[in-house]
């Protein structure tokens, strides 16, 4: 099989990256129209994430947030958005890169994208010495990718 010298994979991820950052811009702008509304689960602890310390340690690992009737101060930019959420009557702002979403849906009409995101390990974790020694690398043919990555997006369709 021929070495793909594009990444297509990591292109197309970038396109519907895309797609949620346009739809977040436009919201930003204009309101959300009719019944649209959207769900953003994100690392919590990715890189350039900013959420307050009390929401850190409920959400340790991934937090789900809804953009519906109550955010306020939308701000989108190329690599991030940033919002002003209600949690427990306490006003919280967020700051999400883009590069941190899992998985971005507008359930009212039926759309949903999933993202691949490499998981940061605890620092605690990352700092400690190696004790097994790494495995052996793979045969080419076993780490060869597939021709095509399909996204999936039966999670966020009304059944």
């Amino acid at each position: 099989m021929a070495q793909d010298l594009f990444d297509y994979p990591k292109m197309v991820e970038t396109a519907l990256r895309g797609v949620m950052r346009e739809a977040l811009a436009r919201t930003a702008r204009e309101g959300l129209p009719g019944d649209h509304h959207f769900y953003v689960t994100f690392r919590t602890r990715a890189p350039g994430v900013g959420l307050p310390s009390y929401l850190l340690s409920k959400f340790p690992d991934e937090m789900t947030i809804v953009l519906q009737h109550q955010f306020r101060a939308l701000e989108v930019g190329d690599d991030a958005f940033a919002v002003n959420l209600s949690f427990q009557s306490r006003s919280a702002r967020l700051r999400i890169p883009f590069a941190a979403v899992t998985t971005f849906a507008d359930p009212s009409v039926n759309f949903g994208l999933q993202f691949e995101v490499a998981a940061a390990p605890p620092a605690e974790v990352a700092a400690l010495p190696a004790q097994i020694p790494p495995p052996e690398p793979e045969t080419p043919a076993e780490t060869a990718r597939p021709a095509a990555e399909v996204v999936t997006l039966d999670k966020f369709r009304k059944r």
